[in-house]
């Protein structure tokens, strides 16, 4: 086991206390995943650090429709000890104040994925030599403003871009109120400014493709390696994937941060207002739209048409709200039984009408 630390310097507050209580009764302790390890977890307790699984109930409960699931990193859990100091038992699960959702936009039966839990500041990180994409970090915004976390845009590797102006210029249009923060891992450029959001307490989680310099940023803000990294590759000007799993870490006076593996989908499982916030200047113009119900399509008077047209919306913005409005639509409709059971009755009429129109034309001996 490790040095014992107080619960509050992983985030544990009054808030938290008061949704344990219930579990405090029973005999639990609190305690915060920290790694989660192939079934296994690493769980910061009142004693240090110890290994944690979890119970055969919580794991039967986990898996019924409409529950949180299982723990993920980031998580407050209710922890029963066992006769081994070192191990506990996960029995509960501590009400989430915010979660990084997801699923894979390519494939519609995933499952949603809680990528973390109650993070308070949620770092998407890009890179400015290879990797700044306007349209994959409307996608990263949308799912921060979703999760509840406060976003912010870390425009990384600025020691390596030509006109890092430019580059904020062109992004902070997107970010809808989100602050955007040009930094260099390697040299410290914009680390000061960027650190002086983090504080004790506080969780903050690094989200991005892959490459993007997360881990050698993590580094940096810790003041000390936590992560390897890797080179950037000579070919394609990206950097090396290095963080293989989720791992909370404790960096004085910086609080808590939380790093993630690169992502190479990042799919909305549900809208919760995120897309909403991430697109708040297109919503603003169809305020002033002709029509209430303008799909700014071809209506006389559309203010976001206008907007195209004068040169101050990008027409890429409005085409991906329209497609995360779509994914988002798809996927609701996979968690809805009645939606399910719609399109299982279609698929039946379809295959129906299939079979009539082969026999009328092949006759039954096809």
């Amino acid at each position: 086991m490790t040095s014992t630390l107080a619960l509050t310097d992983w985030g544990w507050d009054d808030a938290h206390a008061a949704a344990f209580a219930s579990r405090a009764i029973a005999g639990h302790e609190p305690g915060r995943i920290l790694v989660e390890d192939r079934g296994s977890y690493l769980v910061a307790t009142t004693d240090g650090d110890a290994r944690a699984t979890v119970s055969g109930r919580f794991r039967f409960d986990a898996e019924l429709e409409g529950q949180p699931g299982f723990p993920v990193v980031g998580d407050w859990v209710a922890l029963q000890p066992t006769g081994d100091p070192d191990h506990r038992l996960i029995q509960g699960l501590v009400p989430r104040r915010t979660a990084v959702i997801r699923r894979a936009p390519t494939d519609r039966s995933s499952p949603e994925q809680v990528l973390a839990a109650n993070v308070d500041l949620l770092l998407i990180v890009t890179s400015l030599n290879a990797d700044l994409n306007p349209r994959r970090l409307e996608r990263y915004l949308a799912v921060a403003w979703s999760s509840g976390a406060q976003p912010v845009l870390v425009l990384n590797k600025a020691d390596l871009a030509s006109d890092v102006e430019t580059a904020v210029a062109s992004v902070t249009p997107i970010a809808g109120g989100a602050p955007v923060h040009a930094v260099s891992a390697t040299t410290g450029i914009g680390l000061a400014e960027l650190g002086a959001r983090f504080g004790d307490g506080r969780t903050a989680a690094l989200i991005g493709s892959s490459g993007v310099g997360k881990s050698t940023l993590l580094n940096a803000l810790a003041g000390t390696e936590v992560e390897g990294t890797g080179a950037i590759r000579e070919d394609d000007d990206r950097g090396r994937h290095t963080t293989t799993r989720r791992h909370l870490v404790r960096v004085p006076g910086r609080g808590l941060i939380l790093d993630t593996p690169g992502m190479r989908e990042l799919g909305l499982a549900d809208d919760d207002g995120g897309i909403d916030a991430a697109f708040s200047d297109i919503d603003e113009l169809a305020a002033a739209c002709r029509f209430h119900d303008c799909r700014h399509d071809r209506e006389p008077g559309c203010a976001v048409r206008g907007a195209i047209a004068a040169g101050s919306l990008d027409p890429a913005r409005l085409a991906n709200r329209r497609k995360l409005d779509r994914e988002v639509a798809r996927a609701e409709g996979q968690n809805d039984p009645r939606a399910r059971a719609e399109r299982r009755r279609q698929y039946r009429m379809m295959h129906t009408a299939a079979s009539r129109h082969m026999k009328m034309k092949y006759g039954d001996d096809r």
